[in-house]
């Protein structure tokens, strides 16, 4: 076996076509863009650059054969919170093989060490939290769009390593062909009716400011989670960009309270549903197909971030937005489920909201870590 360094154009599309190898016969699998996973490694495009440095590298058997793939990086904004210096490792493939494995861990557990880490996380991405992120362990349906896919064995190639998790991401689902409980509306409505409360959706024409509302409510929602770093303007900027193409306004509402952004939530059309069967390319012909699938609609939406600022949670604001959406989405009669993804296993409280909507489990991925 060798293992190359990512360094020229080739390789580029060697690392992108090892996983097109592997899973080739995984009718569950649909294959990210490829321009999403070039922009997670293109410091013009991915904000994490600018406090951060990543490499990655593939691997072939001796005829040559892509056999696997790894990435390592590290977020110098979070790096250092932790009891030891901690990386990250993630797009992670491999052959059930342990040899293998253990060489692409090797290898960027390596190259951490010369960067001064004692630890690495994975499967993570050089980002936010909101994509390619995790190690499916359960749920091995269809992913949507940005959520992590893998062979069930991939469990075993990073316990066999030493990873240990960190902690579980869960993912709900919602039938959106049976109305939500009848407490939760009735909160709902409740709650709607007081006064000073006002609920909004994004305007694309005043993004700036939901932009920045996002970003403070956010901010303030999450500051007290252990190793939290905030999110910046620019890097939501380069999200809602990205998010763009299939963006439905109305599906991301904000909740305020005399004036003061207190709620929100942001849910997108899956993507993978126009995207099944391109081989992560958008060329002409995929560009026609993308845009007649997202006319014709796909079934399928995926709540990506939620958040209430503390002095706001447990008022029942997010059952508003989640009744405020409903009220959009059931009369188009198009969407048939809402993927609730993901939620940590130490957030009780978005557990508790999950459960409340009458939300079903769906998925689990671990966040996991191997200590040098």
């Amino acid at each position: 076996m060798q293992i190359i360094a990512v360094s020229t154009p080739s390789l580029k599309t060697d690392f992108l076509n090892t996983a097109k190898t592997l899973y080739q016969n995984d009718k569950n699998w649909i294959c990210p863009l490829d321009a999403e996973i070039e922009n997670v490694f293109n410091p013009n495009k991915n904000p994490f650059f600018k406090h951060g440095k990543c490499t990655r590298w593939v691997l072939k058997d001796e005829a040559g054969n892509l056999i696997g793939r790894i990435a390592a990086f590290i977020n110098e904004k979070k790096a250092f919170n932790y009891e030891q210096p901690t990386g990250g490792i993630g797009f992670f493939e491999s052959i059930d093989d342990l040899k293998a494995s253990t060489l692409l861990f090797d290898t960027a557990k390596a190259w951490l060490i010369e960067n001064g880490m004692k630890a690495m996380d994975g499967p993570i991405n050089f980002g936010e939290n909101d994509s390619f992120w995790g190690l499916l362990v359960e749920g091995f349906t269809p992913p949507s769009f940005g959520m992590n896919y893998n062979f069930p064995y991939y469990q075993k190639l990073f316990e066999n390593y030493g990873f240990k998790t960190e902690y579980e991401q869960l993912t709900n689902h919602i039938n959106l062909t049976i109305p939500f409980p009848e407490r939760f509306t009735k909160i709902a409505n409740w709650v709607r009716k007081k006064p000073g409360y006002t609920f909004e959706y994004f305007n694309k024409k005043n993004a700036d400011k939901y932009i920045s509302d996002l970003m403070e409510i956010y901010n303030d929602g999450w500051q007290d989670f252990e190793n939290f770093v905030p999110i910046k303007k620019e890097t939501l900027q380069e999200s809602f960009k990205s998010m763009e193409p299939i963006m439905d306004e109305h599906l991301i509402q904000f909740a305020y309270f005399n004036g003061e952004p207190a709620s929100f939530v942001v849910l997108i059309p899956d993507a993978n549903q126009m995207i099944k069967g391109f081989n992560g390319k958008l060329g002409l012909v995929e560009k026609l197909k993308f845009a007649y699938r997202r006319w014709l609609g796909v079934t399928r939406m995926r709540a990506i971030v939620m958040g209430t600022k503390p002095k706001f949670q447990k008022h029942g604001l997010e059952s508003v937005l989640f009744i405020q959406l409903g009220e959009y989405v059931l009369p188009k009669n198009q969407y048939k489920e809402l993927e609730l993804s993901w939620v940590g296993d130490f957030n009780e409280q978005m557990i508790a909201i999950h459960k409340a909507t009458g939300a079903t489990f769906g998925k689990k991925h671990l966040t996991m870590r191997k200590l040098f």
